[in-house]
């Protein structure tokens, strides 16, 4: 027979268990509430545009000729690039932190890195566009156009405001996203399996590269998506360095070129759209860059998913 304190109890689990249901039910129903806004809002766009908004180069108010080739290369080329330099940078951050670092270098650099990672966006972008612009400009941009010219992706003239200036400043704000992330997985290393290594003869590197990495590896993978997650999503930073021109690569491939990513367009563009239809273009952007998003997240699922049944965590 059942006490009232049992009772409690299973009732006290069941309404828990149905808050987390709700909670769950909440989180889908505002994606699907905002694919529905989305899709709803540029569906004059998707009929008008067709498929050929994802090819054409064009994005002409006045003959209502629009097209996202641009944005969407634009945003892929900045987000994959800035997080495959981050990649390195951020694990040798990781490795030095758990490893080499004496405790009290530890601290400071925790807290250099949480203030990296804390820093709006837009503090980024005007330091980008400031500092970072002209320098870039005449110690490297106008020597490389000088010396390499004649290679296409090296091209001038030389504008300081470039795709190149945009990969530079979203690095710098992906690598305290992945160090971080990264640092606190390499420090759940069991001291045990790094103690068999060294007994073994294996050197602190050796350690790392065989123990402490493998063990971290979803984690890390999850980590470097997350950055990538940011480096596709940002708008402000990018908006400010990039340019915000359909120059690239349309008219050339140059890395010196100004550009446009998806995030960019839509906020330069977006409370300036007189037409309906270039509104509702902008809006077909969005949810262009939410399909993005999902495959990203979709595919690193399963890519973790399948190293998980492998055995390699």
């Amino acid at each position: 027979m059942k006490t009232r304190k049992t009772i409690f109890l299973n009732l006290q689990d069941s309404v828990f268990r149905y808050l987390l249901i709700a909670v769950s039910v909440t989180v889908v129903a505002f994606f699907l509430a905002i694919a529905y806004v989305l899709v709803n809002r540029s569906a004059p766009a998707i009929l008008f545009n067709g498929w050929g908004f994802l090819s054409s180069f064009a994005w002409n108010v006045s003959t209502e000729a629009y097209g996202a080739a641009p944005a969407i290369l634009g945003t892929l080329f900045v987000g994959v690039v800035a997080t495959l330099i981050a990649i390195p940078v951020s694990l040798g951050i990781s490795i030095f932190f758990t490893e080499y670092a004496p405790r009290r270098i530890r601290f400071y650099l925790s807290i250099f890195i949480d203030l990296l990672a804390a820093i709006p966006s837009v503090i980024y972008g005007i330091w980008g566009l400031w500092i970072i612009a002209p320098l870039l400009k005449t110690y490297i941009q106008q020597p490389v156009v000088g010396a390499l010219g004649f290679i296409p992706v090296f091209a001038g003239p030389a504008y300081g405001i470039s795709i190149s200036l945009a990969v530079f400043v979203l690095t710098i704000m992906v690598v305290p996203i992945i160090s971080s992330l990264a640092t606190e997985l390499l420090s759940r290393t069991p001291p045990s399996l790094k103690e068999g290594m060294i007994s073994l003869g294996a050197t602190q590197w050796e350690t790392v590269r065989h123990v402490g990495i493998p063990f971290a590896r979803l984690g890390i993978f999850a980590a470097i998506m997350l950055g990538l997650g940011r480096a596709l999503g940002e708008t402000m930073a990018v908006t400010m360095v990039i340019g915000n021109s359909y120059l690239w690569p349309g008219e050339g491939v140059s890395i010196f070129y100004p550009a446009t990513t998806i995030t960019s367009k839509i906020a330069s563009e977006l409370y300036e759209a007189f037409s309906p239809l270039q509104l509702s273009s902008l809006i077909e952007l969005s949810l262009i860059l939410m399909a993005i998003s999902l495959i990203i997240n979709v595919s690193s699922r399963v890519i973790i998913g399948r190293i998980a049944k492998r055995g390699a965590y």
